[in-house]
């Protein structure tokens, strides 16, 4: 009797009747979902979203991303980069949303960081695409170009040029976004078609940028119709102020036309005829100056000898002050203790992950803040060369 009843509705409301599920929880939130070049797989993105709503989901995958940072210590193939680029792409589709509590970022360094001094990996694309993705995260991208231009890593790649010039680009740097076009193409930079086609297209943005400005300027004028008559001043004033905005910040001008008063000094002169109480000093004020002496009266103050007063000393030893033999505490700043720490188990090319199994919640944003501010923070001194 139901199903006979399901078959005579519409499939609209045959669908609700049945309570089945679409598998596109995804579309709820999508506005909280960052696109990926390469796509997403639709059902490990429904069961990422859930655990929003989900403990269980939650917790399962922050055991997952364990095994996985586990898994590129115990790795024992001929390729040591490639357990961290599956990390790094579990990490991306397990967590659409990025956010500070991924732990994303702090992969992306931890990566970068233990192949950089690395011949093997310096002009390979995936490390290469690492140092790019962690760039994006970052508040200041053009640090990490810098780096990577000055130990020569990916600079035989166009990807690298094309995205350093879109950087520059978006920060108004329009010749210095074209010097390193230039560069990648005399560098030969491969493959060179898509970097000449990159070039291209930011010489067409470039010629058009001028004329666009022009043409807002020119949509801010006064339209006139036919036979409209401008001559009266209010008139022409109304019109301009209409495609002047900005003066409406300004502070309100005089009427048109309105007097300007002078000041005249002659009053000054017909009063003191009737008023005998005007000195004549007052009179006088602009035509006598008077001699070196009068003009001069705020320099007669003598100098006297301030060295020989005295302040009179306590007998004793100074109160609060450090005894002759107490050591002075020297400031040990906890972040660059924790970065030099880290830095002494960097061994052989190979870097423990341990750091990275342990830090969770709050440290996590934390350090997620401090590396956005300052992406080469963990790395040696030695590094900027």
């Amino acid at each position: 009797m139901e199903d006979a009843r399901l078959q005579e509705l519409d499939p609209e409301t045959e669908f609700l009747f049945s309570k089945r599920k679409t598998q596109n929880d995804w579309e709820l939130f999508k506005e909280n979902v960052r696109p990926l070049k390469r796509g997403r797989n639709v059902s490990i993105l429904n069961n990422a979203l859930k655990s929003h709503t989900d403990n269980h989901i939650k917790k399962s995958l922050l055991e997952n991303r364990r095994k996985l940072i586990e898994a590129i210590d115990t790795y024992e193939g001929d390729d040591p980069l490639q357990p961290w680029l599956e990390c790094i792409k579990w990490v991306q589709e397990a967590y659409p949303a990025g956010g500070d509590f991924s732990g994303l970022v702090l992969i992306y360094e931890h990566c970068v960081r233990t192949f950089w001094h690395s011949d093997r990996y310096k002009e390979d694309l995936r490390y290469l695409k690492v140092w790019l993705d962690y760039a994006e995260n970052c508040f200041d991208a053009e640090v990490i170009f810098n780096f990577l231009h000055a130990n020569v890593i990916g600079t035989t790649h166009s990807a690298y040029y094309i995205s350093y010039a879109l950087h520059l680009e978006s920060k108004a740097k329009t010749k210095a976004a074209n010097d390193i076009f230039n560069l990648g193409i005399s560098r030969n930079a491969q493959p060179i078609d898509k970097l000449k086609d990159a070039y291209r297209m930011f010489l067409t943005r470039s010629m058009q940028r001028p004329k666009a400005a022009e043409e807002s300027v020119e949509k801010c004028l006064p339209v006139r119709s036919f036979g409209t008559v401008l001559s009266n001043p209010e008139h022409r004033l109304h019109t301009m102020g209409n495609f002047q905005p900005s003066r409406k910040n300004m502070k309100p001008e005089r009427s048109y036309l309105a007097p300007i008063d002078v000041y005249d000094d002659s009053k000054i002169a017909i009063t003191s005829c009737h008023d005998p109480d005007v000195s004549k000093t007052h009179l006088n004020s602009w035509t006598i100056l008077g001699n070196r002496r009068e003009r001069n009266k705020e320099n007669n103050a003598f100098p006297s000898k301030w060295t020989s007063h005295k302040i009179p000393q306590r007998v004793g030893s100074r109160v609060g002050g450090p005894s002759a033999g107490a050591p002075l505490e020297v400031f040990v700043d906890e972040e660059c203790e924790e970065a030099a720490h880290n830095l002494e188990h960097d061994e052989g090319g190979k870097s423990s992950t341990t750091h990275l199994r342990q830090v969770d919640g709050r440290d996590c944003k934390r350090e997620t803040d401090l590396l956005r501010q300052n992406p080469l923070r963990n790395f040696p001194s030695n590094s900027f060369r």
